[in-house]
């Protein structure tokens, strides 16, 4: 992940809790209490060096995605809600996926059709889906690029079920997913 533009607040908010953020599909409760205290006192702004040239619905897009890398998402269903275009669509489908609304977050990922990310992941997907037995539901998210609708049946199907192995597939796909799209809106 390219990271000269963020500051130090943003270093330090993607190194919080780095090994154990955004493992959860689907997310009850809140989220990592020490990010919650530092985003809460944070502008979108603060998150990018004074120079970045990044402009401010890409700044507000990356918060988003910070609140939603620590597992609080009514404040990241907030900033994304206001963003009303392909990126506040992603973000607000990520967002649905992870509280459980498995239909709305399609809703939301067809509004993001098109997304220059999705190429990204379509390209990286495949290493982490490739590697693991055939199974219909892993399938589906590479058979034709990336698709997060295929993510969104799966993470349905197994973010109740932890020892089921896909579950942990699902995990590292949200993960990618994240990454991707977050690098995407900082560069």
């Amino acid at each position: 992940m390219q990271t000269d533009h963020l500051s130090p607040l943003a270093g330090e908010l993607l190194a919080l809790s780095a090994a154990t953020a955004y493992n959860r599909l689907v997310v009850r409760g809140g989220g990592t209490p020490e990010a919650q205290k530092l985003l809460a006192g944070a502008s979108a702004s603060d998150l990018f060096v004074s120079d970045s040239g990044i402009s401010k619905s890409r700044q507000e897009a990356a918060l988003a995605g910070l609140w939603l890398w620590h597992d609080w998402l009514d404040q990241s269903h907030t900033i994304s809600q206001g963003l009303h275009d392909s990126t506040g669509s992603f973000w607000h489908a990520i967002m649905h996926r992870r509280e459980g609304d498995f239909s709305n977050s399609k809703y939301w990922y067809a509004r993001a059709a098109g997304h220059p990310a999705l190429a990204t992941m379509a390209a990286q997907a495949g290493a982490i889906v490739n590697d693991q037995p055939a199974d219909g539901l892993l399938l589906r998210i590479v058979s034709r690029g990336f698709d997060p609708d295929g993510l969104v049946d799966l993470v349905e199907a197994v973010h109740e079920s932890s020892d089921d192995p896909r579950h942990a597939v699902a995990v590292q796909l949200q993960r990618l997913e994240w990454r991707v799209l977050f690098d995407w809106y900082i560069r």
